[in-house]
């Protein structure tokens, strides 16, 4: 037996292992939906804007529209 057979053969019981294992865990190989953060995320704090931030961005965009609403018109 030459050693590609046993690698594809082990290859496809380590699929069907899988496939089991999920089945017990009753989650399944596919998934649908947004993916799961990475692991290095997980403990990372999230970033929050201050309200001088926010105020900017908001007066920014109130700005934008504005030049938008005078152009469009």
């Amino acid at each position: 037996m030459d050693t590609t057979r046993i690698i594809d053969d082990l290859k496809a019981q380590r699929e069907r292992l899988d496939r089991a294992i999920a089945a017990l865990q009753g989650g399944s190989t596919r998934r649908r939906g947004r993916p799961r953060s990475s692991p290095a995320k997980v403990f990372q704090p999230k970033r929050r804007m201050s309200a001088a931030a926010k105020k900017k961005i908001s007066e920014a965009n109130k700005k934008r529209w504005a030049a938008w609403r005078k152009k469009n018109s």
